[in-house]
């Protein structure tokens, strides 16, 4: 238990002191909700939604960017690189069991992408009012499992790349279109008829709708869908990145 405190303190302090990482994670989501907040305002509009303005429905859509950002370009690139450097093979020299260090990173990154949703919540209640009908217990829950879902996949990235370069344009090539057409960043009804067809074939999109329905209250129940698919995706990259996961 020692050993995993002392890890999770090291690997925190390398996490803030990536600029990167640091700035998407904790200053890129606030950037956005002041932008969108200067620009729709957080009043609710019949033509998205008749309780909820377009902050209250962003909150959750930016937090699902978070934890991706988390999962494709901060898992994969930081795993990669202590890879090459050896890091990760010294680790395991160690009398630590090497589930140690995997525990006190996904903790870690963890730790972070609820920072982020932290931040991002309280700027909107600040500056726009932010609407919640949800439970806090259940977008936890939610947040929980979508984080998870994609921490493997950012694990599963970070196992299958040779080099940190790979997987830098690797997670970046899954993020970016993810971020602009999950319904994350901007509603479905504002989006072409053609994007919101290559929605449904987005993880990310599964986290947006998830932890927006829980935001506005609805239940698990009407959820399962994406439940499912997170949690095939938690399954399936669990699996495999445990497989093809290398030290060195």
């Amino acid at each position: 238990m020692r050993g995993l405190r002392k890890l999770i303190i090291v690997q925190a302090k390398l996490f803030l002191r990536e600029p990167a990482a640091f700035f998407f994670t904790l200053v890129l989501p606030a950037m956005l909700i002041l932008i969108f907040g200067s620009i729709f305002g957080n009043e609710p509009h019949p033509q998205y939604n008749q309780r909820f303005g377009y902050i209250d429905l962003e909150v959750p859509g930016i937090t699902a960017i978070i934890i991706a950002t988390v999962a494709l370009m901060g898992i994969p690139i930081a795993t990669t690189q202590e890879r090459d450097k050896k890091i990760l093979r010294r680790y395991r020299a160690t009398p630590l069991a090497p589930s140690t260090y995997l525990i006190a990173t996904v903790i870690v990154y963890f730790s972070m992408a609820l920072a982020g949703l932290v931040i991002l919540a309280l700027i909107a209640k600040v500056l726009y009012g932010l609407r919640f009908q949800g439970s806090w217990i259940s977008v936890f829950g939610g947040f929980t499992l979508s984080a998870l879902a994609f921490f493997s996949l950012g694990y599963l990235v970070a196992s299958l790349s040779p080099t940190a370069r790979v997987a830098q344009v690797v997670g970046q090539f899954l993020f970016f279109p993810m971020m602009f057409l999950s319904g994350a960043t901007f509603p479905p009804q504002m989006l072409p008829a053609g994007a919101r067809r290559v929605m449904d074939f987005l993880p990310l999109t599964y986290a947006v709708r998830l932890l927006r329905g829980l935001w506005m209250g609805e239940s698990w129940g009407s959820h399962l869908r994406q439940v499912g698919i997170l949690l095939v995706m938690l399954i399936v990259g669990t699996a495999v990145s445990s497989r093809m996961f290398r030290w060195e």
